[in-house]
């Protein structure tokens, strides 16, 4: 199959995932799978860890990374074979995922920048966490394309600092993890 951009095979060309993997909640198990990227010189864009199910120990890591088809089925077939993972979904072949990210923003001023920065926190959802006379923390949940828009907004209005979770993904529908 030919891609509708160029001659080059549509499994050629690099593409987004979001790979979500089931694993044991064990010590050096994350620095495990981080190795295996790192050392086959694969980019994590984006990677979110939590532990699901508490009784069972188990955790559940959101990776996101950019390959052709070849490199993504390799990554999933060599996480697989790591003995603490459950389960590897590629959440972008399965379907539309749902993916959200938690940003924290501090806008840093006084006077008229302070009114533009809660306008444009109203317009995008965003909630105040902390307010000082100098300062606001804006919290903005959403895809990460919209709390880029939201950075781009704000720019110009005293951006003192970003923190950002990472994604957090998960299949539509009723099939289950």
């Amino acid at each position: 199959m030919k891609s509708h951009y160029s001659d080059a095979p549509v499994s050629s060309i690099p593409a987004r995932h979001t790979l979500s993997v089931l694993v044991d909640n064990e010590p050096g198990v994350l620095a495990r799978i981080a190795g295996l990227f790192s050392g086959r010189g694969y980019n994590i864009e984006s990677l979110t860890v939590s532990e699901t199910e508490h009784e069972k120990h188990v955790s559940r890591i959101t990776i996101v990374t950019t390959g052709t088809a070849m490199v993504i089925d390799q990554i999933k077939h060599q996480l697989d074979r790591l003995v603490p993972v459950h389960r590897v979904v590629d959440l972008t072949t399965e379907g539309e995922a749902i993916e959200r990210e938690l940003a924290l923003v501090k806008l840093v001023g006084k006077g008229e920048s302070r009114s533009e920065a809660l306008r444009l926190a109203a317009a995008f959802g965003a909630r105040t966490v902390d307010a000082t006379l100098d300062s606001f923390v804006f919290e903005l949940t959403g895809t990460s394309e919209e709390i880029e828009r939201y950075l781009r907004a704000v720019s110009e209005l005293g951006l003192a600092e970003v923190s950002r979770t990472g994604i957090a993904a998960m299949a539509r529908g009723v099939a289950a993890f």
